[in-house]
């Protein structure tokens, strides 16, 4: 019996739909929210292979949905379906929060638990994505359509609440919450999966209130056999029948016409699909590229208030939720009344645009997030700057280059790294430095493609040089990196904020750390005298390297800052636009390409439409992923060439919807009578739902499907 909410026409069932669907997408989002920077900071792996695995698992989450719709139509149904996989789905969280505990197994454990995990959950994700949908519309009776296409709109809303929220707090759980001494990603992906085992039960305790339709057997499949049929029998035919036109009609031997005309008109559709991929892979990169970017960026908003780079996603469920309905009750009525005809296939080109905009946009912010950057050495070559702690200007002379023609003055923050050409892989440089007419000199090997700082003092036998090694590229986390040069004859040890530093006596230098960004003007320090007090080490900011001079005056151990990589002076604020530009070519593209597929093909092929718009998810990622690993451009290189690329899509797709006919799959039944009857039977109420479906589309996100 399908008991009804209190009051209303509304199935009780629902409830436990909405829910599920809740716990579900904050257990995806929120996973995947924080994955990128988990390969970079946690697996160290490199930018373009994060990127590349990143791609890689969201291209599966969108193949796999057309194994759950084998699944669920021609075996288990609906309902066994979404158990069973979602039990795996559980599997897979759990063992991807197991691979995120430092303490279990080495780092090729971490890796070979974390790639099992994620394939457990891309097929669990993509498994249940195109049953529970149609699941909850199953539990209303053909004559509640309002009641119907008012859940789908409350369902969807729950897919952006779970995503909006999701995107928000496990960034936090991550970052702020510390667990086996650095950021806690175990809590981070623990947390998602805690919620998808809530889905789970919240789906299992409804059970008994359920409406289930037995499976109808799989529209895909019959189409796939019939297309095959009609290359086979053309293939062995050898004379041409001027009464088939079309290559499908060799299939009339085994399937109907009506089929064969349902099969023409999708394909037709599907022809249009070819250029999508191409938006799908601008648009799933906000959770790779794009967070990456924000790393190097400035992510504080006023002294109290500080971002999180894998926070920024969470501006696209919002503006999701803003544009909508904008778009639906202001933009496209005040068009329409400009008597300008804007077609689905128009506003998914103009989607588009939009698209190619906000990598145009992402495009100016690199090109300015790149001069903090200091640029690794190309081969042959390598980095070097000095500090001068000599007390007075010192002269310095290389052989064979000499970029240090100014004298360098006394605790000066060096403005830049200077190239030294080796020639070799290694070589050993004599260099002379001057001091008040003195001339002392050291020798020093220098190895190809490293950063070295030339640090110099004065002893009474002369100047000293000592070379130490310099770390030059950002913390991917966006943090500061920190290290201390000590000049005193005694070991010192310093705490910023839970970071402790030991430095050893007479010009030592202490390991980098990372440290949290912040104002730090009370640092203990301690030393077997009294010299070191409590310093002042002022603002640590975003991507900078600093080396911390501590040098004796009036008494007193004091510390001198250097900013061996510049901060990150680019505010995330500028990634505001491209997000905004790529919402509002979501909304014109996804939702709108939607609809139109649905009003396009005839009512037993939406699925076969679905499951074709899914792969064009799937082959975008695919794109990204080859791109990310095979063409190892700079990254606004490759922002622009995405932008470019999708514009000259545009054309192409401009080009095809001009000559493309809009139908009505309704005529179908006029055209062919004798098989209406059949076709109502096999509908069971699809027919009705067509027109929800297209309204879910207007008011959700279709990409969170």
């Amino acid at each position: 019996m399908n008991k009804k909410l209190c009051g209303t026409n509304y199935p009780a069932s629902i409830c436990f739909i909405v829910v599920n669907e809740f716990c579900e997408r904050f257990s995806y989002y929120g996973m995947k929210a924080v994955l990128t920077l988990y390969f970079l900071t946690y697996l160290h792996w490199d930018k373009n292979l994060s990127t590349a695995v990143y791609h890689a698992f969201s291209s599966l989450c969108y193949f796999t949905p057309i194994m759950g719709a084998l699944i669920a139509d021609s075996w288990l149904g609906k309902f066994k379906t979404i158990i069973y996989l979602s039990i795996v789905y559980v599997i897979g969280h759990v063992v991807k929060s197991v691979g995120a505990i430092p303490t279990v197994g080495n780092s090729d454990v971490h890796i070979a638990l974390s790639m099992l995990g994620l394939i457990l959950i891309a097929f669990g994700t993509g498994g249940i994505k195109p049953c529970v949908a149609a699941f909850g519309g199953d539990q209303f009776d053909e004559e509640n359509i309002s009641e119907r296409q008012k859940f789908f709109s409350i369902f969807y809303m729950s897919i952006n609440a779970g995503s909006l929220l999701s995107t928000v707090i496990t960034p936090v759980l991550r970052g702020d919450v510390q667990c086996f001494g650095g950021d806690c990603y175990a809590l981070a992906f623990g947390v998602p999966a805690a919620l998808m085992v809530v889905a789970l039960v919240v789906f299992i305790a409804g059970s008994g209130l359920y409406k289930r339709n037995p499976s109808q057997g799989n529209i895909l499949l019959e189409v796939c056999n019939c297309i095959g049929f009609a290359i086979k029998n053309r293939w062995n035919r050898s004379k041409y029948d001027p009464q088939r036109k079309h290559w499908l009609d060799w299939a009339e031997e085994n399937y109907s016409k009506r089929l064969i005309q349902e099969i023409k008109m999708v394909l037709r559709v599907l022809v249009l699909y070819i250029p999508l991929p191409m938006f799908w892979a601008l648009f799933d990169q906000q959770g790779s590229r794009w967070t990456l970017q924000a790393t190097r960026m400035n992510m504080a908003f006023g002294d109290s208030f500080v971002i999180k780079p894998d926070q920024m996603q969470m501006l696209n469920a919002l503006l999701i939720l803003l544009f909508v309905p904008i778009f639906d009750l202001i933009i496209y009525p005040l068009v329409s009344l400009c008597r300008i005809n804007v077609t689905p296939l128009r506003k998914m080109a103009t989607g588009m645009i939009f698209a190619a905009l906000a990598f145009g946009a992402a495009t100016l912010v690199e090109v300015n997030v790149v001069k903090t950057v200091v640029d690794p050495a190309p081969e042959g070559t390598c980095l070097l700057q000095v500090f001068n702690l000599a007390e007075g200007n010192v002269s310095l002379k290389i052989h064979g280059s000499n970029p240090f023609t100014e004298p360098i003055q006394y605790l000066q923050d060096p403005p830049k790294y200077e190239m030294l050409p080796l020639e070799t892989s290694d070589k050993g440089i004599k260099i002379e430095v001057t001091l008040n007419g003195k001339t002392s000199e050291c020798n020093h090997t220098f190895d190809q493609q490293k950063a070295y700082s030339l640090i110099l003092f004065s002893e009474t036998t002369g100047i000293q040089c000592k070379l130490v090694d310099d770390h030059i590229k950002k913390n991917e986390g966006g943090n500061p990196l920190l290290r201390f040069l000590n000049t005193q004859p005694e070991e010192l040890n310093l705490t910023v904020g839970d970071v402790t530093f030991h430095v050893s006596s007479d010009y030592s230098m202490s390991p980098n750390k990372t440290v949290d960004r912040g104002e730090y003007r009370d640092v203990s320090c301690s030393s077997q005298s009294e010299k070191c007090s409590n310093l002042d080490l002022g603002l640590l900011d975003f991507g900078a390297s600093y080396t911390f001079i501590l040098v004796e005056e009036s008494g007193k151990i004091v510390p001198h800052k250097m900013e061996d990589v510049k901060a990150n002076n680019v505010h995330i604020a500028w990634q505001i636009p491209q997000y905004v530009f790529l919402t509002v070519g979501e909304v014109m593209f996804s939702i709108t390409g939607l609809e139109f597929s649905y009003s396009q093909a005839p009512v037993t092929m939406k699925s076969v439409l679905q499951a074709g718009w899914l792969l064009t998810v799937a082959f975008g990622n695919v794109i990204v992923l080859i791109v990310a690993e095979g063409a190892g451009l700079e990254q606004w290189i490759e922002f622009l060439l995405f932008a470019c690329l999708l514009l000259g899509v545009c054309v192409i797709f401009s080009i095809m919807a001009y000559f493309y006919t809009y139908v009505d799959p309704d005529q179908l039944d006029k055209i062919y009578p004798e098989d209406a009857q059949k076709e109502e039977d096999y509908d069971h109420g699809d027919k009705k739902k067509k027109t929800d479906d297209i309204q879910l589309n207007q008011t959700g996100k279709s990409t969170n499907l």
